[in-house]
């Protein structure tokens, strides 16, 4: 299968949290790659970083949106890494790319991209993070939320 055919699925929260909110996120990461899709995210720490070291550990590929220009601010994760020069706008740019997208907590970013999807139509699927729309599909554990994006992309 090649690239352009498999499902894109963002990964977007905190940039620095805590253990309990990186290992839902190294989980979803991880179940994102058993399930041969890719991860998108903004390549850098916190979240990004946990779903990217999950999705690696799984053999899966993972792409990292960069707000600045050095592709070294990546994460050691990231295995495509694109840097995009354009600071926050880059959230537009992750949420673009993507499928459908699973939030986890973070802070205006975070909601910035929640926002961009519900105005692309993009499926959101939320473990915790902002209630701003009841079209967001909300979640208790990592395995719900891989399982309803996948349930949400075939739609």
């Amino acid at each position: 299968m090649t690239e352009k055919n498999r499902l894109f699925i963002a990964v977007i929260g905190a940039g620095k949290c805590s253990r309990k909110l990186r290992d839902q996120a190294e989980a979803i990461g991880r179940g994102i790659a058993e399930h041969r899709a890719v991860l998108v995210c903004g390549g850098r720490g916190g979240v990004m970083e946990a779903a990217a070291r999950g999705a690696r550990a799984a053999g899966g590929l993972t792409i990292g949106i960069l707000p600045g220009n050095d592709r070294s601010d990546a994460n050691d994760y990231i295995d495509i890494v694109i840097p995009t020069g354009i600071g926050e706008a880059r959230n537009m740019i992750v949420i673009r790319t993507a499928d459908v997208v699973i939030a986890l907590p973070g802070k205006f970013g975070t909601l910035s991209e929640m926002a961009f999807s519900m105005k692309m139509n993009k499926p959101v699927v939320s473990l915790s993070a902002w209630d701003i729309s009841d079209k967001i599909a909300r979640v208790d554990n990592p395995e719900e939320a891989v399982a309803a994006a996948l349930r949400l992309a075939e739609n």
